[in-house]
């Protein structure tokens, strides 16, 4: 079985067994119906994947993988606020009549700080430390500027990512490694889809540094199943498990910002049947 499968399943079995509810307390979230959206939830969940060993996608149902790659392209290559540059609706409901989701996500990455060699993003700074000083400890994005959060329509969720290299006794490519934080995730619809995204992520950073991907670290403060999530999540765990799939980059790309949903090869991606209509708290 995927081993992404193993942590998805045992982590669910905790939520429900060992979390704690917060039906009653003061909640944000609501259903469509207007009523309160609550979860039972796990605090500090922390999961480990090895790219060297097997990509971390669920086989428990399909995880949409190029699409997934989109949406990391619009944060950290395209540097995009905007959902007109990203090809899917699952951002439209935070939009503002320009298409806007304010100051997040890929707004923040693309905003330029004064270095000692010169003005440069936090993408761009990324690559030009693994480039050039690849042992720093420094090296990181982080989304959730306070000083920004009233011009968000949404705050970030998946907010920082920081990589650290390391080098494998006999290996000639030094490995990259990332520490995925997350203040909250709904466990359901987007635990695999982050760790898939981030995964990805890694991968392209890595193949454009020269390097090996190494280990994904996904640290979520709240991971929570929502109420009426709880019986489809058990539904899900319970399902067979298969092979996890082989996916690669095209070797021939570079260079970060010429990557494209094209350039991700998957192969033998063999899942259970797709989850159908999932209620959406907002």
């Amino acid at each position: 079985m995927s081993y992404a499968d193993t942590l998805f399943i045992n982590m669910c079995r905790d939520i429900i067994e060992n979390g704690t509810s917060t039906e009653g307390e003061k909640v944000r979230p609501k259903w469509e119906d207007g009523s309160y959206a609550y979860t039972i939830k796990r605090f500090g969940a922390v999961n480990r994947y090895d790219l060297a060993k097997e990509f971390p996608a669920l086989t428990l149902r399909k995880t949409a993988l190029k699409s997934c790659m989109d949406e990391i392209l619009w944060i950290y290559q395209k540097k995009s606020n905007n959902i007109h540059d990203l090809n899917s609706s699952i951002w439209d409901e935070w939009a503002d009549e320009q298409g806007t989701i304010g100051k997040a996500y890929g707004y923040q990455i693309g905003v330029k700080s004064r270095y000692k060699e010169g003005m440069m993003d936090q993408m761009d700074r990324v690559l030009y430390d693994l480039k050039n000083n690849p042992y720093s400890r420094r090296i990181m994005t982080n989304t959730y500027v306070f000083a920004d959060l009233s011009e968000m329509n949404l705050y970030p969720c998946a907010y920082s990512a920081t990589y650290n290299v390391t080098k494998k006794p006999g290996e000639e490519k030094l490995t990259l490694n990332m520490v995925l934080n997350q203040r909250s995730q709904d466990v359901l619809t987007a635990n695999n889809w982050n760790v898939c995204q981030y995964a990805i992520l890694l991968m392209m950073v890595a193949q454009s540094c020269g390097m090996i991907p190494g280990e994904l670290v996904h640290v979520i403060a709240d991971a929570h199943i929502y109420d009426r999530h709880v019986e489809i999540v058990k539904e899900l765990i319970e399902r067979p498990v298969y092979e996890a799939p082989k996916v690669s980059l095209n070797p021939e790309v570079t260079d970060f910002y010429a990557f494209t949903t094209a350039d991700l090869l998957v192969e033998d991606y063999v899942t259970g049947p797709q989850v159908k209509n999932i209620p959406v708290a907002v």
